[in-house]
């Protein structure tokens, strides 16, 4: 293998800005910031707007839309327009 080609993989914190949740975990993500964990040890720090604490699908505030209703508003929306010619 080639030396000096690949990343740097080592263990990094990752911080949930929205929530306050924090996970380390290992990737070859680049930044200038440090935290100090619950271990006493120092990490590289990713700061993320979203992750699986604060994700609406995750937390189970998600939104779901019915596709039904999209085709029936479509249809009276354009009415004739929506159907095929021959």
């Amino acid at each position: 293998m080639k030396k000096d080609i690949h990343p740097n993989y080592r263990e990094v914190v990752f911080q949930d800005i929205a929530s306050d949740f924090s996970f380390v975990t290992r990737s070859t993500v680049r930044t200038d910031e440090t935290i100090t964990w619950e271990d006493g040890k120092e990490y590289p720090l990713v700061k993320v707007e979203v992750s699986s604490n604060s994700h609406p699908f995750y937390t189970g505030k998600q939104r779901v839309l019915t596709s039904g209703g999209r085709v029936d508003r479509f249809k009276q929306k354009y009415g004739r327009l929506g159907k095929t010619r021959q």
